[in-house]
């Protein structure tokens, strides 16, 4: 980016051919590449300091002529005769007149904006779209459901790790409820629309005014069949701008609405022949029931959620004195026998390990400076077609690194298949993925189901037999790897990697190997995994003597 910087000026018809073309965008999903963006931002406050600096010459000179000219004018307008009397003074003036106002015009009306613009037109090739904007936004509103933040929480930028804190203003969260809004999403409409009022109610200045926050708001609170307040702020609207048409018609409708509900609410009462209080026992044994449910029964977005939060399952004291940290060296393979790594369970079922401090800082840097030009917007494969398609549910970026372009990738292949003792000549290519604002992956397995018997037909590999995940930075909230059917949940670890089989020895797959990547809430999660198929393991993990094994 500082060599693009460096040749702006002169090259500008070079970049627009040479530059890597970012027409698919995505940004939103990949903070590794948005990054990028904050350098653009800064080339364009550069130009248009520059662009100031040169207004300001301009109108530094336009002053000093006029001071000069209101002086004269002055003293010439005292006695006009006697002034032109002078014959240099006529002189002057007709050359003023003649020449200098011209020069003046000329001055006044030169453009000094050309280069700012220009840099400004080449930029903006390579902006965001519309699209990035409203991804971000729905970002962060999956991480206020997620992690149940109230917008105020938010707004005032008081989230776990933050190390820039930074405040939304009255716009940023009126912005934010338009785009719920426009998604039909009236709960989360009613909750920044709510916030915005709060912060102009406050006395913060803004584009925005109230009535069209309240009037929002009004319509969303009555979405959400809360008529009696939707009534009083479509009142309060009113008080602001009597003549609003629309405001006028909804408090009629809203009063209406609510005397047809008292209405039919008295008849039910009425007829209502058993007390009320007689439905409070059975509320009560619905309220038990209710409590009594596992986390088992839970619908699994509530689990993952949960999970996502560290809540949920807990591991018993007994299950947790089973798991042990250990120094590792795979049955004394020879690379690690002087240098044994260190590894510790995670998990007892299913088995997830996870190996400490087994990739470097440096590595860590190259994998991410081979990755960084290739990550595209994450794609998954769909069970019906079996095509490679991007979905809502996966945001992230990523990139195939292959182990001959780079001796740190075969290197780091070597080590997973020493540490693993699996073959990864039919393993696919090390995946590095980055994540975007509130980047995340929501449960799925990473083997074929037989459901899907063409999976991976195309690689003629196998079902993936195991899944090693390695944890490139640390992330300062959320961001965990979780296990929903199980109740497990994996803080990334810079530095560590994950192992684990997708597939029982006879082949079978683990279903409770079903997993997701948390949102992202405050940081930047680079991994890069390894998906281990079943070809070439027949001798390194054979079937077991059973069926079942």
């Amino acid at each position: 980016m500082h060599f693009f910087r460096k040749l702006l000026p002169c090259w500008c018809f070079l970049l627009l051919s040479c530059q890597p073309s970012l027409s698919a965008h995505d940004f939103f999903t990949s903070i590794g590449q948005m990054t990028d963006l904050l350098f653009t931002e800064k080339d364009l406050v550069t130009s248009l300091k520059d662009y100031i600096q040169a207004e300001e010459n301009k109108l530094e000179r336009v002053k000093k002529w006029a001071d000069k000219l209101e002086s004269l004018t002055a003293t010439a307008t005292q006695d006009p005769e006697g002034f032109l009397g002078h014959p240099v003074n006529a002189f002057k003036l007709m050359k003023r007149l003649n020449t200098e106002w011209g020069d003046l015009e000329s001055l006044v009306l030169s453009d000094t904006t050309d280069g700012f613009i220009s840099n400004l037109t080449i930029q903006r090739r390579y902006f965001p779209t519309d699209d990035d904007q409203t991804g971000a936004a729905k970002a962060l509103l999956r991480l206020q459901d997620t992690y149940k933040l109230d917008a105020h929480t938010i707004s005032t930028g008081n989230l776990p790790g933050v190390k820039h804190k930074t405040l939304m203003t009255a716009e940023d969260c009126y912005e934010l409820g338009k785009i719920a809004y426009t998604d039909v999403d009236y709960y989360h409409t009613e909750l920044w629309m709510a916030q915005a009022l709060k912060q102009l109610d406050d006395g913060e200045e803004s584009t925005v005014d109230k009535v069209t926050v309240l009037d929002y708001l009004s319509y969303a609170i009555y979405q959400q069949g809360e008529l009696e307040r939707a009534l009083g702020y479509t009142k309060r609207l009113l008080e602001l701008d009597p003549e609003h048409q629309r405001a006028k018609g909804n408090v009629k409708y809203f009063e209406f609405q609510l005397e047809k509900q008292k209405k039919t609410k008295k008849e039910d009462t009425a007829i209502e022949k058993e007390p009320e209080k007689k439905e409070t026992p059975v509320k009560k044994k619905q309220k038990q029931k209710k409590d009594r449910k596992t986390f088992s029964l839970m619908p699994e977005r509530k689990k993952y959620e949960m999970l996502c939060r560290g809540e949920g399952i807990k591991m018993t004291p007994r299950r947790e004195s089973r798991l042990f940290c250990r120094y590792y060296d795979n049955n004394r393979n020879p690379f690690y026998v002087l240098g044994p790594v260190k590894q510790q369970d995670e998990w007892d079922s299913p088995y997830l390990v996870r190996f400490l401090n087994i990739i470097s800082d440096k590595e860590i840097a190259k994998v991410k400076e081979l990755a960084k030009p290739r990550l595209r917007r994450a794609t998954i494969s769909n069970p019906t077609t079996g095509v490679l398609e991007t979905a809502s549910y996966r945001i992230s970026k990523s990139a195939w690194l292959t182990g001959y372009e780079d001796p740190v990738i075969e290197k780091i292949n070597q080590r997973i298949e020493d540490l693993t003792g699996l073959e990864m000549d039919t393993a696919e290519e090390l995946q590095v993925a980055n994540y975007g604002v509130g980047g995340q992956y929501e449960p799925h397995f990473d083997f074929g189901r037989k459901d899907e018997p063409d999976a991976f037909k195309e690689l003629g590999t196998g079902n993936r037999i195991a899944t090693w995940l390695f944890y490139m930075s640390d992330v300062a909230a959320g961001g965990a790897t979780v296990f929903p059917d199980v109740g497990a949940s994996i803080r990334p670890q810079k530095g560590s990697a994950v192992f684990w089989y997708n597939l029982f020895p006879n082949g079978e797959g683990d279903y409770s190997t079903r997993h997701a990547a948390c949102p992202v809430l405050v940081g930047n999660k680079w991994v890069s995994n390894k998906w281990i198929h079943e070809r070439g393991q027949e001798w390194r993990r054979p079937c077991g003597l059973n069926e079942t094994d």
